[in-house]
């Protein structure tokens, strides 16, 4: 089985779900038939999963390339390891594992780059402990709902979340977006759930700031 031509066949699908989060008979089914070494089993389980993750990887990494290599690897790795995978979850969820620790490992290994320092953007308080508002008018004030649609405010959410340190970044994604557990978000991390649950707290002060300066009157 060549599970890298599998994978190249199969990637041109924008389909959204993924069947292997089917019934559990389903996915007992398909799990033989890729433990046989079924290609078309792997190619359709590339086709149904394939669009679930590469968004996973984006959102984690901000970068195409990277996010389509992960995707890649995660699932070359899914398919040499699918004898040891022991049926405790469905397989979508357990693909969803693979790429997210594929992408920490993209991130850990990344070169450093400039980043905006977190404490920037936390709200500041003044020596009797009143929260250090800037002043804006009335008539400039910016509502949401009223100046963006839906759409617009996708894609500048996207684009805050990406200007986040990637450790407070990594959080925010894999609790809110991803909608990980504490518990399973400081295993992947390797860090205590105090610590997720404050970087969670610090990310979405700082993704609200950004977007209010983003948002904010020209």
């Amino acid at each position: 089985m060549n599970a890298a031509s599998a994978i190249g066949r199969a990637r041109a699908s924008k389909r959204d779900g993924c069947a292997s989060a089917g019934p559990a008979g389903d996915d007992r089914a398909i799990l033989l038939r890729l433990r046989a070494g079924d290609e078309a089993a792997y190619e359709s389980l590339v086709r149904s999963c394939g669009a679930r993750m590469l968004a996973t990887a984006r959102r984690m990494l901000g970068d195409e390339d990277d996010a389509r290599n992960v995707v890649q690897d995660a699932f070359l790795s899914a398919f040499r390891s699918i004898a040891r995978f022991e049926g405790d979850c469905l397989l979508s969820t357990w693909l969803h594992r693979i790429v997210v620790n594929a992408a920490l490992m993209k991130l850990r290994s990344r070169r450093r780059r400039p980043e905006i320092c977190i404490e920037d953007l936390l709200p500041a308080f003044d020596g009797d402990g009143h929260r250090d508002v800037p002043e804006i008018a009335d008539d400039e004030a910016c509502d949401v709902d009223e100046q963006l649609d839906r759409a617009r405010m996708r894609e500048r959410v996207r684009a805050c979340i990406d200007m986040l340190p990637a450790s407070y970044r990594t959080v925010l994604v894999l609790r809110d977006i991803e909608e990980l557990s504490t518990e399973e978000v400081a295993e992947m991390l390797a860090i205590s759930r105090p610590n997720v649950k404050t970087r969670l707290h610090r990310a979405r002060q700082a993704l609200k700031t950004l977007l209010e300066r983003d948002l904010g009157p020209a």
